[in-house]
């Protein structure tokens, strides 16, 4: 009412400036309306988008993690089959590795990704052997504590244990695995400060 009788006697005295005013102020009226619903809008909107960049983040960083430790085990298990003589005639001067050589070399791949092989834990499964039974295993007394078994009956990648399924007869090799901690720092959601262990379990065919 006051913006109308305002409008009205400016219409009267000035009837020219007066559309100006006019427009001014319902253009104002217009942005203060406009504002206060926007201010709405991102108070809801934003929390959400902080919230799923959020877990990108930390999703991303278990991903990055589960791939360090398994690139952890590769190595070690790579050190595991590698010949010590490659000059030796058929294989006589090669030297089984310790598993505490074998921990070494899973620790500097964890440190060279800033990853701490003091958190590391020694898993309980053990894998089939070849023979059948359980495979010949020991694990590591020194950090990390990983565990290094022979004579495994190599996985066809189903977690079943049991050899691929073609003719011939079963692969052997060696199996280097290990357990890794990874903590969720997530607010407002279940997954806040939960614990959840990532496992690495690499097997490779021997080369003596």
């Amino acid at each position: 009412m006051k913006l109308a009788a305002r409008e009205s006697a400016c219409r009267r005295a000035r009837p020219r400036a007066c559309g100006s005013e006019s427009d001014l102020a319902r253009l104002k009226q217009l942005v203060l309306g406009t504002r206060g619903s926007e201010i709405a809008e991102a108070a809801l909107v934003l929390p959400l988008v902080f919230m799923l960049l959020l877990g990108i983040y930390w999703f991303g960083r278990a991903f990055n993690t589960y791939a360090t430790i398994n690139h952890a085990a590769r190595q070690g298990a790579r050190y595991a089959v590698a010949q010590s003589c490659a000059s030796c005639p058929n294989g006589s001067g090669n030297v089984p590795p310790t598993v505490a050589a074998i921990a070494d070399q899973v620790k500097q791949a964890l440190q060279a990704s800033s990853l701490d092989p003091t958190k590391v834990v020694t898993p309980s499964s053990i894998p089939a052997a070849c023979g059948g039974g359980n495979a010949s295993c020991s694990a590591s007394t020194i950090d990390p504590k990983i565990r290094y078994c022979t004579n495994v009956l190599l996985d066809n990648n189903n977690g079943s244990g049991s050899p691929p399924a073609s003719s011939g007869p079963a692969a052997c090799g060696v199996a280097v695995s290990f357990q890794y901690p990874y903590q969720f720092y997530f607010p407002f959601t279940s997954l806040n400060m939960q614990l959840v262990t990532l496992s690495a379990d690499v097997q490779m065919k021997g080369e003596y």
